[in-house]
């Protein structure tokens, strides 16, 4: 199977055709006076969490109402240009920065959430991390067998298939240094329908080839009678004895920065919270929801990434084609889980903006640099974050005004996977034939042998700031585990302490799971919706399969 639709058949558009259909959508950013709305469940968020979740719950019946602090975009909107997407698009105009501002952080905001935004990578939970789930947090029903059908499912619902087109030269680069190394690597499952191998994914895919939440389950639930308000920032809930009893959230303006002024409150027989591993903790924060043994919050990790970019004589257009179609486990797989800090090897697509602000260095130098954008090729690891005693992430806490922020000290365990995913990316880039390798490092320079590129790595200071580190994957933050002493959520996604509240996104993960997540929420959150579903209907769940 190749995937790649040749044909370019015409684009439709099936946000526009719903709400022409008479879809339930109301632009907070319109109101000229309160909105009060009453549903049987009320959803924060609507990314992989919180869509998966609406499709499941509207097909067994029940009325939702979905809340969005992004506005509405669909593939009309999306024209593959950094400078229109990132505002539009992600939290902080893909700006967002641990408390240090030490690491960059992409997240969506925006209808859809992350999964909008994402370069498709599908990757089911680690049977390692699930193991270490069981043993250290007591999610005995979290096993590779248990959760094999749920996957089963969301990748038969979204497309997750193997990705059978030749990879771009930025991909290939890692595939072939590393069999000149002989390190193994595989292709990347990708949750795509006809795509057209733009290499745009970041952006909003503009031929609604990728399988997000805006395209499959969201349009599922509003056909089926759910209710979505965007430009909406959820606030508080407020609790009343053991029990949510209300949904407030802010309108904002146009804008999608400041606020008009006018409320949103919506009361729901059940809730559930999916705005992400940041926004979630912070809204159960700002409620003051119940947290004996002060876990809410905390535990919040990353898969803290590092970069490697290389020159090489020929072009490698990293901007065009699937963002990440090769990966290698090797780092991963041949650490003990709870050792020092494994890694996964990926690819990333190579676009101005992104690229720039991520490459170290300043004035004439980077300058000359990007004069040579098209042969540039990078590489990245993905490190493994919450499975040592000296990895244990960051947490959630609130400014004055009540907005989150993350803080993240680099823990040693980090900088040391750092220093070794450093060294193993600038020997891959020179076997397959890199001229030039610059680590991501400001003390760093550009290397034109493996000898002294590993000298100099070596020596390199490792400290925030002067080490770039970025990453698009926040996880915990809501651990799950029935046991209260180690979690805030249980093992069947609801809230301890609140007999009406649920969580349902990449928050309730109790360590980074080191892989990306999407298709570990899609998973989850669908094993957690259909036993919510049956528990607010009192009938089975309804499959997804059916809807896809």
């Amino acid at each position: 199977m190749t995937d790649t639709n040749n044909s370019h058949t015409p684009i439709v558009d099936p946000i526009q055709a719903g709400l022409a259909a008479g879809w339930k959508v109301i632009d907070a950013a319109t109101l000229t006076d309160h909105l009060h709305l009453e549903a049987d469940v009320a959803i924060v968020g609507t990314g992989a969490g919180g869509g998966v979740t609406a499709e499941i719950l509207t097909l067994a019946g029940l009325k939702v109402v979905l809340i969005e602090e992004g506005a509405l975009k669909s593939s009309s909107d999306f024209k593959m240009r950094e400078a229109q997407a990132y505002p539009a698009l992600y939290q902080e105009s893909a700006a967002r920065k641990t408390k240090d501002k030490a690491i960059n952080i992409l997240q969506g905001r925006t209808v859809g959430g992350s999964t909008t935004i994402n370069w498709t990578s599908s990757f089911r939970t680690p049977p390692g991390t699930l193991q270490y789930w069981q043993s250290h947090y007591g999610l005995k029903d979290y096993t590779t067998e248990a959760m094999a059908p749920w996957f089963a499912m969301m990748e038969k619902r979204l497309h997750v298939a193997e990705w059978e087109t030749a990879p771009n030269e930025n991909n290939d680069a890692l595939k072939r240094g590393a069999a000149i190394l002989k390190i193994p690597t595989a292709a990347i499952r990708r949750n795509v329908k006809g795509c057209w191998n733009l290499g745009y994914c970041g952006m909003g895919c503009p031929t609604n080839a990728k399988q997000s939440m805006l395209v499959t389950t969201i349009p599922a639930a509003l056909a089926g009678g759910a209710t979505l308000v965007t430009h909406a920032r959820a606030d508080i809930v407020r609790i009343a004895k053991d029990a949510v009893d209300t949904l407030n959230c802010q309108a904002l303006s146009g804008d999608g920065l400041t606020l008009s002024g006018k409320s949103v409150t919506v009361k729901a027989r059940h809730y559930v919270v999916a705005g992400g591993a940041i926004n979630s903790p912070a809204l159960l924060l700002r409620s003051k929801a119940p947290d004996p043994n002060g876990l809410l919050g905390k535990r919040t990790f990353l898969h803290p990434t590092v970069i490697s970019a290389a020159l090489f004589a020929q072009d490698i257009n990293g901007y065009a084609g699937a963002p990440q179609t090769i990966y290698s486990d090797h780092f991963m797989d041949t650490q003990p889980i709870d050792g020092p800090v494994g890694f996964k090897l990926e690819t990333p697509p190579i676009h101005p903006v992104l690229f720039s602000t991520t490459m170290a260095g300043f004035g004439a130098a980077h300058t000359a640099t990007m004069k040579q954008f098209s042969r540039a090729q990078a590489m990245l690891a993905l490190l493994r974050d919450g499975f040592n005693e000296n990895s244990v992430g960051g947490s959630v806490q609130l400014r004055d005004d009540g907005y989150p922020v993350l803080d993240y000290p680099i823990s040693d365990a980090i900088w040391d996977g750092v220093k070794r995913a450093m060294l193993t990316m600038a020997e891959i880039q020179f076997a397959a034939g890199a001229q030039i390798v610059y680590p991501t490092h400001e003390s760093a320079s550009g290397y034109t042998t493996w000898a002294a590129a590993k000298q100099a790595i070596e020596a390199l200071p490792y400290q925030p700031t002067l080490t770039r580190v970025v990453s698009a994957h926040v996880m915990g933050g809501c651990p799950m585990s029935d046991d209260t002493r180690l979690g805030v959520v249980s093992s069947a996604g609801l809230y301890h302490g609140l007999s009406n509240l649920s969580v349902h996104d990449g928050s309730l993960f109790p360590t980074s799971i080191g892989a990306n997540p999407q298709l570990s929420i899609y998973g989850i959150t669908a094993r957690l919706a259909s036993g919510l579903a049956e528990k607010l209907t009192g009938k089975p769940a309804p499959s997804l399969n059916a809807s896809a």
